[in-house]
């Protein structure tokens, strides 16, 4: 039984029947179900859908909880109901998961993937790098800008994709003509062009550690404008490796005193290959070299010259 909303019904035909929505069309062809809608402000007509939803309401939500996201809260609402199979109702024998087990044996298994349940819209990548989806614009890497994309766009979050590649993943925003940025999505433009490090937009709300701050610090000090390319290189790591992986290399790099993207590289390898670095400190012809003159066998009688005075 379901209500007239817009998601499933489309129109309203003179005779009664319901012309149904594209997207509900292939929801009910992917699981292959029978419908059947109540009457317009008739909300009798799914008295026993109403009442369910006011016994959750009032043995799951009161006192009204507090969840850190939508996640949290389904995953509460799950374990409540998974404790209620164990409930037996009046005039029943079984209890709710008994019964439950023996309607599930007559309905037809489940198709071996979820429907991907989305709003799916085709456009073109601006000039900046971005794509607009319902008054608010998205970035996407710096490589398919001017190419035709699809996005799609779910509950808490929006994927684009370019082919059969998923090129960008944001969480969605329901204001209007919000900008969202990757600040990852940018930085091959701002290696090359490494002067406007401080000034691009999409990177100005970009909260790093202050391991990165000191990385920074540390690289221009020491080689000028090429250490802030270097910089950028070592940021650039996070589009293939994961944030705290790149930070413990950063934190590793710093405590061996090898400050450079290519140290740093080395070091994140060797965090995920779980080996020992091995760093040529001849690639780095800007640290201060250690000299250790080699010992001759002689110097030790002075030794015993001593001993014997």
């Amino acid at each position: 039984m379901y209500d007239n909303t817009k998601i499933a019904v489309a129109r309203i035909l003179g005779d009664g029947r319901r012309q149904r929505t594209r997207v509900f069309s292939e929801l009910q062809s992917h699981y292959l179900f029978e419908d059947r809608f109540g009457r317009p402000a008739k909300g009798n007509d799914k008295g026993k859908v109403e009442g369910l939803v006011g016994y959750i309401r009032r043995n799951f939500l009161v006192p009204i909880p507090s969840f850190n996201s939508f996640d949290d809260l389904n995953a509460y609402l799950e374990e409540q109901c998974i404790s209620r199979r164990g409930d037996r109702l009046r005039r029943h024998t079984e209890t709710i998961g008994q019964r439950m087990e023996r309607d599930l044996k007559a309905l037809l298994s489940l198709p071996p993937s979820a429907y991907d349940a989305c709003d799916r819209w085709s456009t073109r990548v601006s000039s900046l790098s971005l794509v607009r989806y319902r008054s608010n614009d998205y970035s996407v890497p710096v490589a398919y800008g001017h190419r035709d994309v699809l996005v799609r766009g779910y509950v808490h979050q929006v994927v684009i994709s370019c082919g059969s590649e998923v090129i960008a993943r944001h969480q969605r925003s329901y204001d209007s003509e919000d900008l969202i940025f990757d600040p990852l999505h940018y930085l091959a433009l701002i290696e090359r062009k490494v002067g406007a490090l401080d000034q691009a937009a999409p990177l100005s709300r970009w909260e790093l550690p202050e391991e990165f701050v000191t990385l920074r610090r540390l690289l221009e000090a020491r080689m000028g404008k090429a250490g802030k390319r270097e910089y950028v290189q070592v940021l650039r790591l996070m589009e293939t490796f994961q944030f705290q992986e790149v930070l413990g290399a950063v934190r590793d790099a710093m405590r061996l005193g090898a400050i450079g993207f290519d140290a740093v590289k080395h070091l994140v390898l060797c965090r995920i290959e779980h080996r020992p670095p091995r760093l040529d400190l001849q690639l780095y012809p800007y640290l201060p070299s250690a000299r250790v003159n080699t010992t001759s066998a002689s110097d030790y009688m002075t030794l015993l010259r001593r001993t014997g005075s």
